[in-house]
C-alpha cells in the first residue's frame, strides 16, 4: 500500500505548521495523532518512485537474450557488476565463457568492451568487461559487466553502482521482492 506524493507534501513538518497556523488549535488535537501514524506507516523512502524501482539486497536478474534468471547481491559498495564465468577463453577481442551449470551452464560468446582492474580484497586483477542486457525487476537496461570466476562466491552476480545508480533505490532489508518481468520495453542505457 502506498501514498500518492501529493498527500506526503502535507504530511511534510513545513507544510503542517502552515495547516496549524491556518486551521487553530482545536484541529491539532485530531491531526497530530493522524500525521504521525500516516508518517511512521509510509515512510516515503521506501514507496520508491515509478522510473526508479525499490530493490532489496538480493534480487533475481534476468539474462537477455539468453533468458537464464539468476540470483544476484545487490552491492551498492561495487563500483561494477560482475558475473560468473567459468572456461573464460579469450581470443583477440573476443570472450567465450560458461555459466555455472547450476545456473544454466550456456555457453556465451560476446566482444570484448573495455578491460577494467578490479580492486579485491587481497590484490588488484585484470578483467575483461563485456555488454550485457539485464532485467532486474520491472527495468531492462544495457549494463558492462566485468567477467570472473566467482565459484567461491555465494552469488554468480554482483550487481554494482554501475546498474544501480540512477536506476534503482535499494532497501537492504528486502531480498527478492521482485522477480524480473521482460515485457516488451525499450532498454535503458
Amino acid at each position: 500500500m502506498s501514498i500518492p506524493r501529493g498527500l506526503y507534501a502535507i504530511i511534510h513538518p513545513v507544510i503542517v505548521k502552515d495547516i496549524f497556523r491556518e486551521m487553530g488549535n482545536h484541529a491539532s488535537c485530531l491531526l497530530i495523532p493522524a500525521l504521525l501514524f500516516l508518517t511512521c506507516s509510509f515512510p516515503y523512502h521506501t514507496m520508491g518512485e515509478p522510473d526508479r524501482p525499490v530493490i532489496g539486497a538480493e534480487e533475481y536478474v534476468r539474462i537477455l537474450p539468453y533468458g537464464f534468471t539468476i540470483p544476484a547481491r545487490i552491492d551498492t559498495g561495487a563500483a561494477t557488476t560482475s558475473l560468473d564465468a567459468r572456461n573464460m577463453c579469450v581470443e583477440d577481442s573476443i570472450v567465450t565463457f560458461t555459466l555455472p551449470p547450476k545456473w544454466g551452464g550456456a555457453t556465451i560468446t560476446a566482444p570484448i568492451v573495455d578491460w577494467r582492474y578490479i580492486r579485491t580484497s587481497g590484490s588488484r586483477e585484470r578483467r575483461p568487461v563485456i555488454e550485457l542486457e539485464l532485467c532486474i525487476a520491472s527495468r531492462k537496461l544495457r549494463a558492462r559487466v566485468n567477467l570472473n570466476d566467482r565459484s567461491g562466491m555465494r552469488y554468480p552476480m554482483l550487481i554494482g553502482r554501475n546498474v544501480i545508480t540512477g536506476n534503482f533505490l535499494v532497501d537492504t532489508s528486502r531480498s527478492y521482492s521482485n522477480s524480473p518481468k521482460t515485457e516488451d520495453t525499450e532498454v535503458d542505457r
